[in-house]
């Protein structure tokens, strides 16, 4: 039986991971008391008893988390959920399908980022194009995400919540409009691209689910790219993956009546992969959960790589 410690349970991806490793037989979750999830010295005895610890914290917490670690301390493995570390020396990127070699890196790993929810799913979107050679990395990118108030953490879920009865916040809202956004390094350096994209973000009046839109222009492709050959691609690349799935090449089928519905990962781990548009003009969207395959889903994704589970273990 392996130990966790979840330093920032009470947080929505804290509660999450939580949630998940209720069902999960080969961990055991150490308590951190009610009265002392504040006190340094009782968080350091926890993180250095425990096999693997959650940071489900803001980015300079994650950090002095991370100092918490005892030099001499060899056993434990941290799982980071904050942007700190995505793109930080001595530290894996925590998204299995980003490319060949990647699981063994994140198995034999004892520092592991999970990936923030806007940029896994842009990042498996555009990484197998850029590495298939059809994407060319000085491509203008352009991205835009829809999202669940809860990717805002415990403050905007209040504020919805709030706001439910007068119907205030009912419409969807863009955020980041000063093009600045904490994923952008990420998206820049897990998917080969020279400069970050252009990228809006929008949160909606729904708690959770996530759909990354890429629009993409034919004639600045590698020439002869159709949205066939970018459908092959992503399914050569997501070839037997569990959790990363490219739907048929049929809008049809992946649309109500026209409409792309954001929701239907909800609960999951799953991603689904679209090719839409038409060979002149493509759009491959990404759909997630942003709780799931966008946080908490990919954290625990991650524990089970790094403490020898089956990958999949109390996930769906």
């Amino acid at each position: 039986m392996k130990t966790v410690f979840v330093d920032g349970q009470e947080g929505t991806t804290g509660l999450q991971i939580r949630e998940r490793l209720e069902t999960h037989q080969g961990v055991r979750v150490l308590e951190i008391e009610a009265d002392r999830r504040k006190d340094t010295e009782r968080r350091r005895e926890l993180i250095n008893e425990a096999d693997v610890v959650f940071l489900c914290l803001p980015d300079a917490a994650a950090k002095e988390s991370v100092a918490l670690v005892d030099a001499a301390n060899t056993r434990t493995r941290v799982i980071d959920s904050s942007t700190a570390h995505r793109v930080a020396q001595g530290w894996t990127y925590g998204l299995p399908e980003l490319k060949p070699g990647q699981r063994d890196a994140i198995r034999n790993s004892r520092r592991v980022a999970v990936t923030g929810c806007h940029a896994a799913g842009f990042i498996l979107a555009v990484a197998p194009l850029v590495a298939a050679g059809l994407l060319p990395p000085d491509y203008p990118m352009a991205c835009h995400s829809l999202t669940g108030y809860s990717g805002g953490g415990k403050k905007m879920i209040a504020d919805y919540d709030a706001a439910a009865p007068a119907r205030t916040l009912d419409a969807a809202r863009m955020y980041a409009l000063g093009l600045v956004h904490k994923h952008l390094p990420e998206m820049q350096a897990y998917t080969g691209i020279s400069h970050p994209p252009v990228f809006v973000p929008i949160v909606d009046n729904f708690y959770k689910g996530m759909a990354v839109a890429v629009p993409l222009h034919a004639r600045m492709l590698a020439a002869g790219t159709t949205r066939a050959r970018l459908h092959e691609a992503l399914s050569a690349h997501y070839a037997g993956e569990r959790f990363v799935t490219v739907m048929p090449l049929d809008a049809e089928s992946n649309t109500d009546a026209g409409f792309f519905n954001p929701l239907l990962t909800n609960d999951t781990n799953r991603n689904e992969v679209f090719v839409f548009g038409n060979d002149d003009r493509m759009l491959v969207i990404s759909r997630l959960d942003n709780l799931g395959k966008g946080a908490s889903g990919a954290a625990v994704q991650c524990m089970n790589l790094m403490l020898g589970f089956d990958e999949g273990t109390s996930l769906s």
